[in-house]
Protein backbone atom coordinates (compact mmCIF):
# COMPACT_ATOMS: atom_id res chain seq x y z
CA UNK A 1 0.00 0.00 0.00
CA UNK A 2 1.56 3.46 -1.17
CA UNK A 3 -0.39 6.34 0.25
CA UNK A 4 1.13 10.13 -0.55
CA UNK A 5 1.49 12.37 2.62
CA UNK A 6 3.48 15.24 0.92
CA UNK A 7 0.65 17.48 0.87
CA UNK A 8 0.10 16.85 4.45
CA UNK A 9 0.74 19.66 7.06
CA UNK A 10 2.73 17.54 9.31
CA UNK A 11 4.65 15.42 7.07
CA UNK A 12 5.87 18.51 5.03
CA UNK A 13 6.53 20.53 8.06
CA UNK A 14 8.59 17.53 9.51
CA UNK A 15 10.00 16.91 5.98
CA UNK A 16 11.34 20.55 5.29
CA UNK A 17 12.58 20.87 9.00
CA UNK A 18 14.83 17.31 8.33
CA UNK A 19 16.12 18.33 4.81
CA UNK A 20 17.01 22.25 6.24
CA UNK A 21 18.35 20.54 9.56
CA UNK A 22 20.18 17.82 7.31
CA UNK A 23 21.89 20.93 5.16
CA UNK A 24 22.41 22.92 8.22
CA UNK A 25 24.32 20.21 10.54
CA UNK A 26 26.74 19.38 7.29
CA UNK A 27 27.37 23.03 7.03
CA UNK A 28 28.01 24.16 10.21
CA UNK A 29 30.52 20.96 10.85
CA UNK A 30 31.97 21.97 8.30
CA UNK A 31 32.70 26.11 9.03
CA UNK A 32 32.94 26.17 12.44
CA UNK A 33 32.91 22.60 13.52
CA UNK A 34 29.76 22.46 15.63
CA UNK A 35 26.77 20.55 15.48
CA UNK A 36 23.29 21.72 14.55
CA UNK A 37 22.64 20.10 18.10
CA UNK A 38 25.49 22.36 19.59
CA UNK A 39 24.33 25.57 17.70
CA UNK A 40 20.37 24.67 18.95
CA UNK A 41 21.95 24.85 22.48
CA UNK A 42 23.78 28.18 21.83
CA UNK A 43 20.57 30.10 20.14
CA UNK A 44 18.54 28.89 22.93
CA UNK A 45 20.42 30.34 25.64
CA UNK A 46 21.32 33.76 23.52
CA UNK A 47 17.38 33.79 23.02
CA UNK A 48 16.79 33.57 26.48
CA UNK A 49 20.29 35.80 27.42
CA UNK A 50 20.31 34.68 31.02
CA UNK A 51 21.97 31.19 32.27
CA UNK A 52 19.66 28.50 31.82
CA UNK A 53 19.64 25.08 34.50
CA UNK A 54 20.39 22.21 32.18
CA UNK A 55 17.15 20.83 33.55
CA UNK A 56 15.28 23.90 31.90
CA UNK A 57 17.53 23.93 28.68
CA UNK A 58 16.44 20.32 28.06
CA UNK A 59 13.14 21.55 28.71
CA UNK A 60 13.19 24.51 26.09
CA UNK A 61 15.39 22.16 23.44
CA UNK A 62 12.70 19.31 24.01
CA UNK A 63 15.88 17.02 24.89
CA UNK A 64 16.47 14.88 27.64
CA UNK A 65 18.52 16.16 30.36
CA UNK A 66 21.28 13.61 29.86
CA UNK A 67 21.26 14.11 26.35
CA UNK A 68 21.74 18.04 27.03
CA UNK A 69 24.36 16.94 29.78
CA UNK A 70 26.67 15.59 27.25
CA UNK A 71 26.24 18.31 24.58
CA UNK A 72 26.67 20.82 27.28
CA UNK A 73 30.08 18.75 28.54
CA UNK A 74 31.54 19.34 24.89
CA UNK A 75 30.37 22.77 24.15
CA UNK A 76 32.35 23.69 27.85
CA UNK A 77 35.32 21.75 26.78
CA UNK A 78 35.20 23.24 23.26
CA UNK A 79 35.08 27.21 25.24
CA UNK A 80 31.52 27.87 23.98
CA UNK A 81 29.79 27.38 27.29
CA UNK A 82 30.67 28.17 30.67
CA UNK A 83 28.72 25.87 33.50
CA UNK A 84 28.69 27.20 36.87
CA UNK A 85 27.24 26.09 40.37
CA UNK A 86 23.90 27.71 40.69
CA UNK A 87 22.91 30.16 43.22
CA UNK A 88 19.81 29.63 44.79
CA UNK A 89 19.70 25.37 44.08
CA UNK A 90 22.94 23.51 44.99
CA UNK A 91 22.26 20.23 42.76
CA UNK A 92 21.79 22.00 39.54
CA UNK A 93 24.43 24.19 37.16
CA UNK A 94 23.92 27.24 35.47
CA UNK A 95 24.57 27.40 31.74
CA UNK A 96 25.36 30.52 29.89
CA UNK A 97 27.84 31.24 26.67
CA UNK A 98 30.94 31.82 27.21
CA UNK A 99 32.26 35.51 25.42
CA UNK A 100 33.67 33.33 22.17
CA UNK A 101 30.35 32.03 21.32
CA UNK A 102 29.09 35.03 19.68
CA UNK A 103 31.86 34.58 16.81
CA UNK A 104 29.78 30.75 16.68
CA UNK A 105 26.09 32.52 16.16
CA UNK A 106 27.06 35.13 13.32
CA UNK A 107 28.31 32.07 11.51
CA UNK A 108 25.78 30.09 12.52
CA UNK A 109 23.38 32.90 11.32
CA UNK A 110 24.95 33.30 8.14
CA UNK A 111 24.60 29.26 7.55
CA UNK A 112 21.21 29.68 7.85
CA UNK A 113 20.69 32.46 6.20
CA UNK A 114 22.07 31.10 3.00
CA UNK A 115 20.12 28.12 3.46
CA UNK A 116 16.77 29.68 3.95
CA UNK A 117 17.71 32.18 0.93
CA UNK A 118 17.98 29.06 -1.20
CA UNK A 119 15.09 27.01 0.05
CA UNK A 120 12.91 30.18 -0.25
CA UNK A 121 14.43 31.23 -3.88
CA UNK A 122 11.74 30.22 -6.16
CA UNK A 123 9.50 32.64 -3.95
CA UNK A 124 8.30 35.95 -4.54
CA UNK A 125 9.18 38.50 -1.97
CA UNK A 126 5.21 38.67 -1.28
CA UNK A 127 5.40 34.65 -0.77
CA UNK A 128 8.26 34.74 1.37
CA UNK A 129 5.99 36.95 3.66
CA UNK A 130 2.89 35.32 3.29
CA UNK A 131 4.43 32.05 4.41
CA UNK A 132 6.36 33.10 7.30
CA UNK A 133 2.87 34.74 8.32
CA UNK A 134 1.01 31.86 7.94
CA UNK A 135 3.32 29.71 9.43
CA UNK A 136 3.34 32.17 12.14
CA UNK A 137 -0.63 32.00 12.86
CA UNK A 138 -0.40 28.49 12.57
CA UNK A 139 2.26 28.24 15.61
CA UNK A 140 -0.05 30.84 17.50
CA UNK A 141 -3.34 28.88 16.71
CA UNK A 142 -1.36 25.31 18.05
CA UNK A 143 0.48 27.26 21.18
CA UNK A 144 -3.38 28.34 22.43
CA UNK A 145 -4.07 24.71 22.17
CA UNK A 146 -1.35 23.98 24.50
CA UNK A 147 -2.35 26.30 26.51
CA UNK A 148 -6.11 25.06 26.82
CA UNK A 149 -4.72 21.85 27.50
CA UNK A 150 -2.76 22.83 30.35
CA UNK A 151 -5.04 24.35 31.77
CA UNK A 152 -7.72 21.37 31.86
Amino acid sequence: MKMDLSERLGFLVNDVARIYGAQFDRQARERIGLSRAQCRVLGTLAMHGEPLSQAELAHRLDLTPMAVGGLCDRLVAGGWLDRRPSATDRRAYEIQLAPNAEKALEAAMLISDEIQAHALSDLSVAERAQLTALLGRVRCTLLATDAKEAQA
